[in-house]
């Protein structure tokens, strides 16, 4: 057997250059590259293998490891899952700085390897810089924070091992069931220990996709409660878009006359104008959407979690029967579903086959609810121009209009992302990323570095509100270090306005949310155009819609990320649409306002779906 002696880091990398996979029918490695920020722990080891291998297996420099993290999570995302990224950090903060993003990746389930350093396997230095000790476990380390946000966790302390742990890892990234961030932290001393790998460990491989057939009788039973429904309703989810299953969906639709809501991650599964899309669906839904599913005595997600903003906290379809069409069967059961296990592709197209010749019929009012939910979106996104602060709707309106069918639009938390779900119109595939499965704040400059990786040839827009950007802002100086061009809609509504609007819509007062109602000596005033400056960014601040417009045409024509600043109205969202969420009210206040907020909340509940 021919062997190779190379220390464990160095395996490493050729290993992970090795692995391939097919994207459109054209074979491209699995892997585009890693983030790293060298630290105490893999500087030395992974830092000298990924420096060895840098001209075909590319590393970048970030500025925060949470960042990087994002960015390659959002790559995997745009990327429909087919390819990833990995990243190493220190054995320290570097490590548990990725933690988030870590927990990110696995709600979402994104694919993304994790290689933080890790303490000495050997342990004669300890405690090292940086080591987490625990009293009664020597095995313990910061890393451990990471078993629970990992779909698959090893820690390498014998240079071997990663012969059995690197396809392990990979296998659950690339199966549709268990996709989601692997990670195996990785003994700084066995970093640089040699070992003789025999060479077939290093031969390229393609892994190939893996579409999950549907079991004939779940099926069965599906094609009956479709046929034996009256008022049935598909509600499509991400899945749809990571199967690539869009044609499918539209061929299914135009046939048996099904309509289409679409949670936060499915949204785009269908264009917003075809005549079976309802748009956004639950909490932040459009009305046409919400009135359907109000009616639905069949509700069948396909690719979606059934989260709590789809369901209206399960008041939306209390009535309905619900099935569940999930690669994961874990999905596919909850909230007591009828459930078909499979790939979306595969059972769509099984459903076509089944129900061909049926038709569910256009129910009466759905396409004047269709219309008078995309006039309720023009009036939201219409504003007058002298306005001097624009709600968010109209800043969304004005963007949207300034940008083509083939731009993206990237978010995450706060007010912006449901907005952006009731009233962004999206025509093309892709076009819509908005990272909503654990809102995380500070997601979204690093996240659009991310997208224009996997899109280099489509216009980024990262629509961000001035809380998250000033939690995560220093990917933005990334982004213009390697040539990746972003245009950031800076929302600047002085504090968190969101969850202020949900402190006043449950009796609370305003307290700890906008910069205004905080504890405070001089409220500041940040000029966060000349911040993004100083990250090496264009940017402007503009006062009103028209010179927002004025400024998305620089801000397109520009060759480096553009920060494009406007201030919004803190207390102003979208009054059409929408459904109940559950949000507890305290049942004991000394405040008139929460004892009525609480009165309404214990109506609320009342609507919910009951599965004891």
């Amino acid at each position: 057997m021919t062997t190779r002696r190379l220390t464990a880091a160095q395996a490493t990398v050729r290993w992970l250059a090795a692995q391939h996979v097919l994207v459109d029918g054209r074979e491209a490695p699995y892997f585009a590259g890693a983030w790293a920020i060298f630290g105490h722990g893999n500087v030395a080891g992974i830092g000298e293998a990924l420096h060895a291998a840098r001209d075909s297996f590319p590393t970048w420099r970030a500025h925060n490891e949470q960042g990087m993290a994002h960015a390659a999570i959002a790559y995997a995302k745009q990327m429909r899952r087919r390819r990833a990224m990995v990243c190493t950090s220190s054995i320290g903060p570097g490590a548990t700085n990725m933690v988030t993003a870590a927990a990110l990746a696995y709600v979402n389930r994104l694919p993304v390897l994790l290689l933080p350093g890790d303490v000495f396997a050997g342990r004669q230095p300890d405690p090292v810089l940086q080591q987490v000790e625990h009293f009664t476990d020597g095995s313990v380390s910061a890393n451990d924070c990471f078993r629970p946000v990992s779909r698959y966790f090893d820690r390498i302390t014998r240079p071997e091992q990663i012969m059995d742990a690197l396809p392990k890892a990979l296998a659950t990234m690339l199966d549709p069931a268990t996709c989601g961030p692997a990670t195996i932290a990785f003994c700084q001393d066995v970093q640089a220990e040699a070992f003789d790998y025999p060479e077939t460990f290093f031969a390229p491989r393609l892994w190939r996709e893996r579409r999950q057939g549907v079991d004939s009788g779940e099926l069965a039973a599906l094609v009956a409660a479709l046929k034996s429904a009256r008022h049935p309703l598909l509600i499509a989810g991400g899945g749809v878009l990571y199967s690539e299953a869009e044609a499918e969906l539209t061929a299914l639709t135009e046939a048996t006359g099904l309509a289409v809501a679409e949670t936060q991650a499915g949204k785009g599964a269908l264009p917003w104008n075809h005549p079976n899309a309802l748009g956004s669906i639950g909490v932040t839904g459009s009305s046409a959407a919400n009135a359907a599913a109000a009616r639905a005595d069949l509700v069948v997600g396909i690719g979606t979690r059934l989260a709590d903003f789809t369901t209206g906290s399960r008041s939306l379809f209390v009535d309905a029967r619900v099935a569940q069409i999930n690669v994961q069967a874990f999905d596919a059961h909850k909230h007591d579903a009828l459930a078909v296990v499979g790939d979306a592709r595969t059972v769509l197209q099984a459903l076509a086959r089944e129900l061909s010749g049926w038709h569910a019929g256009v129910e009466v009012g759905r396409q004047q609810e269709i219309e008078e939910w995309n006039a309720a979106v023009d009036a939201a996104t219409t504003g007058i121009d002298a306005q001097t602060q624009p709600s968010d709707a109209q800043v969304i309106g004005a963007v949207q209009r300034s940008c083509g069918d083939d731009a993206i639009v990237v978010c995450a938390a706060g007010g912006l992302p449901g907005e952006l779900h009731k009233l962004w119109r999206s025509a093309r595939q892709g076009s819509y990323h908005v990272e909503y499965g654990f809102s995380c704040m500070g997601y979204e400059i690093a996240g659009g570095m991310g997208v224009k990786m996997a899109a280099p040839d489509r216009d980024v827009v990262v629509m961000v509100g001035d809380g998250s950007y000033l939690m995560a802002n220093s990917e933005l100086a990334t982004s213009v270090m390697l040539g990746h061009k972003l245009i950031v809609v800076l929302l600047d509504n002085r504090g968190y306005g969101c969850i202020n609007r949900l402190q006043h819509a449950t009796g609370g007062a305003g307290f700890n949310n906008l910069l205004a109602d905080a504890t405070h000596q001089v409220l500041p005033q940040i000029d966060f155009a000349a911040h993004a400056a100083s990250l090496g960014a264009l940017s402007e601040h503009v006062t009103s819609l028209g010179e927002l417009t004025a400024a998305m045409v620089r801000a397109r024509k520009a060759e480096r990320s553009y920060v494009v600043v406007i201030d919004t109205d803190p207390l102003k969202s979208t009054e059409a649409g929408g459904w109940w969420w559950d949000v507890a009210v305290p049942e004991v206040s000394q405040r008139p306002e929460v004892e009525a907020a609480r009165r309404a909340y214990e109506q609320g509940t009342r609507m919910k779906r009951d599965l004891s």
